[in-house]
């Protein structure tokens, strides 16, 4: 009988997820996947703000959780997350503040300073760190880190907030994205990566990935497929040894 703890990374549908994790939802699954990141969890989970700092993280997360259900609170905040604050010359149309009927699955935390809310919506993440000053029932507006990166930090979340105000004004539908070629090599290099943590060889990854008969076919020293397959493993443990950093 085969190891089941050996060939968890066999089924394709198990990644499906993963078509849909925005940049820092990516970077955790990477992140998690470390066998060194792995020790730290174990050896400081009752202290998790010890050598969380190393990790790009305040706390330390749970490996054993993947993106869909962890909250990894990142240090410095990745682009996506957006400020939110009381608006000082609110509008007579200004929409008001509730919390509660934000859409989506939401989790809440409080980092110290502040209410950091993530809320699911389908096949995105919204990230808002709320400002103690703002309360339920009041106008507020949105404010992204100034720096050189402002350009780039805006574009990561005008399109979340452009479909979140629209749902607020008029509580329609929200739909989801087909899955782009960036969201598949994901998907493929998690799945190689899972195979070579496990012990599997190249060939053994190719094998799951494009199939048997594909890899009887293609597999030789120069084929494209080999070179293919041995793109994807060092690609994700590039990510996994800290080019996840890249995704927030």
């Amino acid at each position: 009988m085969a190891d089941s703890r050996a060939v968890h990374w066999h089924p394709s549908a198990a990644y499906l997820y993963v078509l849909h994790l925005d940049g820092p939802a990516l970077a955790w699954e990477y992140l998690r996947r470390n066998p060194e990141y792995r020790l730290a969890w174990q050896h400081h989970r009752h202290r998790p703000q010890h050598e969380a700092e190393r990790w790009g993280l305040r706390l330390l997360e749970d490996p054993a959780r993947d993106a869909r259900d962890a909250h990894p609170d990142w240090f410095p905040d990745p682009s996506s997350v957006v400020q939110v604050y009381p608006d000082a010359d609110p509008t007579d149309d200004a929409l008001l503040f509730q919390l509660w009927h934000i859409p989506g699955r939401k989790q809440l935390m409080h980092d110290g300073k502040r209410l950091v809310l993530t809320t699911q919506l389908v096949d995105r993440k919204l990230r808002m760190a709320i400002s103690p000053t703002l309360e339920d029932g009041m106008a507020y507006a949105y404010a992204v880190r100034a720096g050189r990166q402002l350009r780039e930090r805006w574009r990561a979340i005008e399109a979340d907030l452009a479909m979140l105000d629209a749902y607020s004004a008029h509580h329609s539908a929200i739909a989801t994205d087909r899955p782009g070629r960036t969201a598949m090599l994901h998907m493929r290099t998690l799945q190689a990566l899972d195979g070579t943590l496990a012990g599997a060889s190249h060939r053994g990854v190719a094998e799951v990935l494009f199939g048997i008969t594909a890899v009887a076919e293609r597999w030789y020293d120069d084929s494209d497929l080999r070179a293919q397959v041995r793109r994807l493993i060092r690609r994700g443990q590039t990510l996994m040894d800290g080019g996840y950093q890249r995704l927030l």
